[in-house]
């Protein structure tokens, strides 16, 4: 092996074992059920922060949209609209659910995943939301984390020309370790290491690029930056549609319903820490995404007809850096990786242990499942669902971006609604929810595997859109229909568990306005 790969693989050791080091620290601690699945809702705002954000920008941030912005003008412009959405969606997130989820699934029987929100929300007792979550969560978490796993082998085969099987091999196992570890707070604390890295790596790169372009290719890319913004249609060649435009700005709406994500705001230590954590995830996500896009544009005029142009950002990093710096900056796209798979596998194996295993057990044998066997069963399910996405991630040749899209507009259908709305109307029910959370998800299947092939329109349609909105109908519509069909007893109930959020929420917006007038006297 090359001296250069030997650096660079010295590197990624020292980096793995620092990760994996993080999740044997946590191992070794006692840990409850709650504790494995919220860490004890004890995160500060830089942790829930910095992990939300890493967790949710994953591998793409460093492979597949760059790779977009590398593509041509069409596909930055793509790229430039998908962040916007993504900005806006985080933002609206942080503002509308982050607070109220925080409070009310503490105040919803100390609900612990997702799932279990959502059943102890509506009063399921026959548990039918949780059984359907969970299966939802597994199902387009596994699709998922298999991107991630094919990102993770795409950059182990272009640096060191390993076997995309066997660095695949090498992806699954570094991140299935740690995960198996140190549970919710070895895959927070981890994320938030991570999340630092992939700031500043993705930052610096777009500047080196520039400094090694000559006089003549930055009059190029001062043209070409002039056309990219350019937005909005035109008629031309280059311009990117409406229904391009739309669908790219659908991407917001999945944020709602990202399990990985919206369980950090469930797990901050206190809800009234949500708006520094806010401030610092935006500015965050704000200059990442930039800088990604710049990196896919910039690198056009460095790297020409690169194959995968999903490796732009790998191969760039090789050619304009030393080789420790180097491994330090691929790193980066092994920490954005992880960062998201490991928290995808957590929420998905521990939605299945608490809402679907506990349930079966309760039934069958009459018996509450110990903490100790929820977690066992936890880790079980990481090591299937990892078989399941390694199997999926087996073709070399699948888009990491097109298999985020589609894994996201699935969750972001099948969950944005209802965890939206929830939050916010007292008149849902669980039948509304049942509905919701069903059409979503089916919408999201049929529309990208079946409607597509009747009309073009379906295809530049992004499949969260009609998703999202029949979801949403569904929901309400569903609700109002069975209304007469709720028992009182859980009318009222619902309805004190929504005042009391109300009170809470109200109760904490007094003492900072008190504590405000104190600092100001």
């Amino acid at each position: 092996m090359p001296e250069r790969q030997v650096s660079i693989l010295i590197v990624f050791i020292l980096y793995l074992t620092f990760m994996v080091g993080i999740g044997f620290v946590f191992s070794r601690r006692k840990m409850t059920n709650a504790d494995y699945v919220l860490g004890g809702r004890k995160l500060n705002p830089w942790v829930t922060a910095m992990s939300a954000q890493a967790s949710d920008m994953s591998g793409w941030l460093l492979t597949g949209l760059p790779g977009l912005a590398y593509a041509g003008i069409v596909g930055s412009k793509e790229a430039i609209f998908t962040a916007l959405g993504l900005l806006i969606g985080t933002l609206l997130n942080w503002l509308l659910v982050a607070k109220r989820l925080r409070v009310y699934t503490e105040v919803s029987s100390n609900s612990l995943t997702i799932s279990s929100y959502l059943g102890n929300r509506f009063r399921d007792k026959k548990n039918v939301i949780k059984v359907i979550s969970a299966i939802v969560i597994c199902l387009f978490f596994t699709i998922y984390s298999a991107s991630m796993f094919s990102a993770s082998a795409n950059l182990f085969n272009s640096v060191f020309g390993i076997p995309y099987v066997w660095a695949l091999l090498i992806g699954v196992a570094v991140i299935v370790a740690y995960v198996l570890l140190g549970g919710f707070l070895a895959v927070s604390w981890t994320d938030f290491f991570q999340g630092i890295l992939m700031f500043f790596t993705i930052i610096i790169v777009p500047f080196m690029i520039y400094g090694n372009l000559s006089g003549a290719e930055r009059v190029d890319l001062g043209t070409t930056l002039a056309e990219i913004f350019r937005l909005f249609p035109d008629g031309s060649a280059t311009s990117y549609t409406w229904l391009g435009i739309i669908s790219a700005l659908g991407w917001g709406l999945g944020y709602f319903g990202m399990p990985h994500i919206i369980v950090r705001f469930m797990a901050i230590k206190q809800a009234k820490q949500i708006k520094p954590a806010m401030i610092i995830a935006m500015c965050w996500t704000t200059l990442t995404l930039f800088a990604s896009i710049f990196v896919g544009v910039f690198g056009a005029f460095v790297i020409e007809n690169l194959s995968n142009s999903e490796n732009i950002f790998i191969v760039l990093v090789q050619k304009l850096f030393p080789a420790i710096v180097s491994g330090i900056m691929l790193s980066a796209v092994l920490a954005a990786i992880m960062s998201t798979a490991d928290s995808q596998l957590l929420v998905a194996s521990t939605a299945f242990s608490n809402d679907v295993y506990s349930l079966l057990k309760k039934r069958i044998k009459k018996k509450e499942a110990t903490d100790k066997e929820l977690m066992w069963v936890a880790r079980i399910t990481v090591l299937i669902l990892s078989v399941i996405g390694f199997v999926i991630a087996l073709d070399e040749n699948s888009s990491i971006f097109r298999l985020v899209q589609y894994a996201w507009g699935g969750l972001g259908s099948a969950f944005g609604p209802v965890v939206l709305f929830s939050l916010y109307s007292k008149k849902l029910n669980k039948y509304g929810a049942i509905a919701s959370i069903a059409v979503g998800a089916v919408t999201t299947i049929v529309w990208k595997y079946g409607l597509v092939y009747l009309s073009d329109f379906f295809v530049q349609v992004y499949e969260i859109i009609p998703g999202f909105l029949f979801a949403t109908a569904a929901l309400f519509l569903v609700s109002y229909l069975t209304r007469k069909k709720v028992a009182k007893e859980d009318r009222d109930a619902m309805d004190e568990e929504f005042n009391k959020m109300i009170s809470i929420l109200h109760e904490e917006k007094e003492t900072d306005t008190v504590c405000e007038d104190a600092d100001e006297q």
